[in-house]
C-alpha cells in the first residue's frame, strides 16, 4: 500500500471510526482484474461478504460481471445497487430465503442435494442453478479456515456425488483457497478434475470461488491466466471467480481515536 497518499490527509477533519479508501488505488487493482479477465476469458464477480462499499460500486462495476451473494439481503443489495450478474450460495437456505431469492439471484447454488431436491421445483426457468463440490484437498493450515477439514459440511464430496440428480444443474462450485497464489488453485484443480472431471464436461460454468489474492504484488498472475485458459478449453465451460479481498486489497485504511485507555496488568 503506498501509505504516503494517506499521510497528506488532515485527520483532525475526519470523525472516526472512518473507513477511507482511495479511488486511484483501487482503480489499479481493477485494471489488473480486467486485463484477467480479458486475457483468461472468465468472469469476475465481487463477493459482497468481504467488500461490500456501495459509493463504490459505480466504479466497480466497470470492471466487474456482478456480485457473489450469501443470503437475500447481500442479493438485492447485489441486483438493486450494483446490477449485472447476481450468484448466490448460502450452506443451506430456508423456504423464507428461497421466496426472496428468486426474485434478486440469476444463479442459485445449492451445498447439497438434499437442499437442490427439496427446492427444485420451485427455482423459476430463467435462474441457474449449481452445486458446491468439495474435492477434500485443500492447503490452508488453519482448520478454522478450512472449508474441506474434516468433517466439514461445506459442500458434496465424490462419495456423496449422485450422478441421477444433475438433470437442471448447469455449474459446479468449490470454495477451497483463503489469500492463496495460482500454485495452489493448479494443485486444486488437478484433484478437482480427478474426482469430479467425467461432469465438469456436462456443466455450463464452473464457479472456482474465492480467496485468490489476485491484486497482490506477488501473485502469478501469468499462472493464474494460463491455466484458466487451459480449464476452459478442456471442458468447455465458463469460469467464474469471486474473489472480494483482492478488489479492494491495500487500497484504504481504517481511521480510529482512542477515547479511553485501561490498564491492568498489561505489558
Amino acid at each position: 500500500m503506498d501509505r504516503d497518499r494517506f499521510s497528506q490527509i488532515n485527520l483532525d477533519r475526519i470523525e472516526t471510526p472512518c473507513y477511507l479508501v482511495d479511488e486511484v488505488l483501487l482503480e489499479n487493482n481493477l485494471r489488473i482484474l480486467s486485463e484477467m479477465q480479458r486475457q483468461s476469458g472468465c468472469r469476475i464477480l465481487l463477493a459482497l461478504k468481504a467488500f461490500a462499499m456501495v459509493s463504490l460500486f459505480p466504479l466497480i462495476r466497470k470492471a466487474l460481471a456482478g456480485v457473489s451473494a450469501s443470503s437475500p439481503w447481500e442479493a438485492r443489495l447485489g441486483k438493486e445497487a450494483f446490477g449485472g450478474e447476481v450468484q448466490t450460495y448460502s450452506p443451506a437456505y430456508s423456504d423464507a430465503d428461497i421466496r426472496q431469492l428468486v426474485n434478486w439471484s440469476d444463479t442459485l447454488i445449492f451445498n447439497s442435494f438434499g437442499q437442490w431436491q427439496r427446492y427444485r421445483d420451485r427455482i423459476p426457468p430463467h435462474i441457474q442453478c449449481g452445486l458446491r463440490i468439495n474435492p477434500e484437498y485443500s492447503e490452508i493450515d488453519i482448520d478454522l479456515y478450512n472449508p474441506c477439514a474434516r468433517g466439514s459440511r461445506l459442500g458434496i464430496t465424490r462419495s456423496q456425488f449422485r450422478t441421477g440428480d444433475l438433470e437442471g444443474i448447469s455449474g459446479l462450485h468449490f470454495h477451497t483457497l483463503c489469500e492463496q497464489n495460482a500454485d495452489t488453485l493448479e494443485r486444486t484443480l488437478a484433484v478437482i478434475e480427478e474426482k469430479f472431471g467425467a461432469w465438469i464436461g456436462q456443466m455450463r460454468w464452473m464457479n472456482f470461488g474465492g480467496g485468490h489474492h489476485l491484486t497482490r504484488d506477488d501473485y502469478d498472475r501469468e499462472r493464474a491466466i494460463r491455466v484458466i485458459r487451459s480449464f476452459r478449453e478442456r471442458y468447455g465451460v465458463d469460469v467464474i471467480l469471486e474473489p472480494g479481498e483482492a478488489v479492494a486489497l491495500n487500497t484504504g485504511v481504517l481511521i480510529a481515536s482512542v477515547v479511553d485507555i485501561m490498564e491492568n496488568d498489561q505489558q
